[in-house]
């Protein structure tokens, strides 16, 4: 594997995008073989926590986020020693990052638009000082087409004040157009990765096709930023021990004798009703 800072100047034109759009994208990051097992493991998981109060929560009519120990996902270490995925959060969030987060999205046939939206209020450091303080990496089961409810990201928006809005999180409607104008679907292929700001205003679309399209998410912090709050990684003792120090230095979680299901305390209101 590259050392990151064999990276830092690869990834510059990335950091840049980044900065500037809200996203960027790294295609093959991964093998196909690998979020083949990935999807396997997001939709073991989904109809684990459908089943339980709390294990999945609804993000509109026909969708569900999902958080997850990190040891259900069998590619978790993978993907959080890709010298991509380092590279990008060592040179936005600086040496110190925190991983808070592991989870993922599945939207299923009759999802419906989901409201413009980012996943939790601005703080100073971005809307003000225009600094980016957490990434949201994405990583799609499938290859996605126009009937699966591609994503869109409404470019260049992360740094939207937005106290104005409902929960600080959701533009009023009559403003849509101006994020519908900035609006670009993604249609991601098995082993593309994607890195954003969690503030970069976005929405699911809607999803005719019979083929759920899940999509995992990792959420990382810098220092301070404080959404482990919103999360409870928990990980077992042989697990934790086993994890290499790349992954065990940044990890914020729980080292239990014995995991219990998760139950999510990060619901967002807004999204339980779709739009037409």
């Amino acid at each position: 594997m590259l050392r990151t800072d064999s990276l830092a100047l690869k990834v510059s034109d990335d950091v840049a995008t980044l900065v500037d759009d809200g996203i960027v994208g790294k295609k093959g990051a991964f093998s196909r073989d690998f979020a083949e097992v990935m999807r396997e493991d997001m939709m073991t998981a989904f109809w684990k926590a459908i089943q339980r109060p709390g294990g999945a929560v609804g993000r509109g009519p026909r969708r569900w986020y999902v958080e997850i120990h990190p040891q259900e996902f069998s590619g978790f270490i993978e993907l959080t020693t890709h010298p991509w995925v380092v590279a990008m959060c060592e040179a936005t969030l600086g040496p110190d990052y925190k991983i808070v987060e592991i989870g993922f999205d599945t939207p299923f046939q009759g999802a419906k638009y989901q409201p413009w939206h980012r996943d939790f209020p601005s703080p100073e450091d971005t809307f003000r000082d225009k600094r980016i303080t957490s990434l949201a990496f994405n990583l799609t089961g499938v290859d996605v087409t126009e009937d699966m409810g591609p994503f869109e990201v409404a470019v260049g928006t992360q740094y939207f004040d937005g106290r104005s809005w409902k929960h600080e999180m959701f533009p009023p409607q009559e403003i849509w157009p101006e994020f519908a104008s900035k609006g670009v679907k993604k249609y991601p292929k098995m082993g593309d990765i994607s890195c954003r700001s969690a503030l970069t205003i976005h929405r699911g679309t809607a999803h005719p096709s019979p083929i759920a399209r899940p999509v995992m998410v990792l959420g990382v912090d810098a220092p301070g930023a404080g959404h482990d709050k919103l999360h409870d990684l928990m990980v077992a003792q042989d697990y934790y021990d086993a994890l290499p120090g790349q992954v065990r230095d940044h990890l914020v979680c729980r080292v239990v004798e014995e995991l219990v299901p998760v139950t999510q305390k990060h619901d967002i209101e807004g999204l339980v009703m779709g739009v037409e």
